[in-house]
């Protein structure tokens, strides 16, 4: 028998095609339309001052040096969780580094099959949108046993992917640093800490450039799931209801998506890649031109919204009860193109004159006229 279902921000699959997961994905979320989350977190991602021995340690000077991001809070952006997670970044000529430590009491894990669904453990997860236009975008997860599923989205699960699952980074270098014991119910444990380097070669090739990007920012952010679990003997559980389902994960993130669903990267974080050696502080403060960005996903949730309401687009912003300002009231001029297959919305900078639209697939980007 097929087994198929959506939990939570996630998707999980038994046996069924990757195709009909994702279409069961986007009939369940449609109705669930995000809350707007707050102006995104930022984090200044310095050069390292050396290389780094991804032993899941962090201890080196450079690490030492490196600023932590806010503790992670509920995906939704309000409950504080019980137990405390921070990350930080670097950055040299090859490698892309992370470094987390992760509070938690009861270190435990069993799936040991690289690419397997590792948030079905308690796990540390990382998601990375080089160009910031929700297409293209990466996602990384591994668990206590240090085993990890890497895979590459070309789409948000709501525009129906596809996902390559069998998409590798390769010269991944990983690493897990327990503080306690794991699956061993008769200690109380302090946490573990994951150490992660991500080589250029691979993070480039949906960048569209050719070289880190010094002194440019990504969109960038982490996940934490946490799973309630029981006993059975002295073997670990993700605990159940009174019917056998499981009960919901705890999803703790760096920059709050107000919805649970982590598959919106229009809410990602801010990662801005300073030339300055770590240790030599630079500010960081995020361009205005991303405010047109975030008006935009409002525009572009309210069409979907209306499509699914009326059956069609709506034709001009007032249909969608928008007014095109940004949130100190500045007014932009937004142009909506709507055609037979979908709809297009463009509109100038006040702030530095570029051009950005945003089509009915989400997919926001900087254009250029041609004369």
């Amino acid at each position: 028998m097929e087994h198929f279902g959506y939990q939570g921000s996630k998707i999980w699959t038994g046996t069924q095609p990757r195709s009909l997961w994702v279409g069961l994905a986007l009939l369940l979320c449609l109705p669930c339309w995000a809350q707007q989350p707050g102006t995104p977190r930022s984090l200044v991602v310095y050069k390292s001052l050396q290389p780094l021995t991804i032993d899941g340690r962090g201890d080196e000077e450079s690490w030492e040096k490196a600023p932590w991001s806010e503790p992670f809070i509920d995906i939704e952006g309000e409950a504080e969780p019980p137990y405390r997670t921070r990350m930080k970044m670097l950055w040299d000529d090859t490698y892309l580094y992370f470094h987390a430590q992760l509070e938690e009491p009861h270190l435990w894990g069993n799936l040991k099959q690289r690419d397997t669904v590792i948030f079905y453990n308690n796990d540390f997860e990382i998601f990375i949108d080089p160009d910031g236009d929700t297409h293209n975008y990466y996602e990384f997860e591994m668990n206590a046993l240090n085993t990890v599923w890497d895979l590459f989205l070309a789409k948000p699960y709501r525009e129906g992917g596809p996902v390559l699952d069998s998409w590798d980074i390769t010269g991944l270098k990983t690493a897990v640093h327990l503080q306690g014991s794991l699956n061993d119910p008769t200690d109380t444990d302090q946490g573990w800490g994951v150490e992660i380097a991500m080589p250029w070669a691979v993070l480039l090739e949906a960048s569209g450039s050719n070289a880190p990007p010094e002194s440019q920012f990504w969109r960038i952010n982490f996940s934490r799931v946490n799973w309630d679990f029981d006993l059975e003997g002295q073997t670990y559980h993700r605990k159940r209801d009174a019917q056998g389902n499981h009960l919901p994960e705890h999803n703790w993130v760096w920059s709050p998506q107000g919805v649970v669903n982590m598959h919106e990267p229009e809410h990602w974080g801010y990662a801005y890649f300073s030339a300055n050696p770590v240790g030599e502080p630079e500010e960081f403060s995020i361009p205005r031109d991303e405010e047109i960005r975030w008006l935009f996903y409002r525009i572009y949730r309210a069409q979907k919204k209306h499509l699914q309401q009326n059956g069609a687009f709506a034709q001009n912003l007032q249909a969608l009860d928008i007014k095109p300002r940004l949130g100190d009231g500045t007014a932009i001029l937004p142009e909506l193109q709507v055609h037979p297959a979908g709809w297009v919305l463009r509109t100038k900078s006040p702030f530095t004159g570029r051009q950005y639209q945003i089509r009915e697939d989400g997919r926001f980007q900087e254009f250029h006229t041609t004369h």
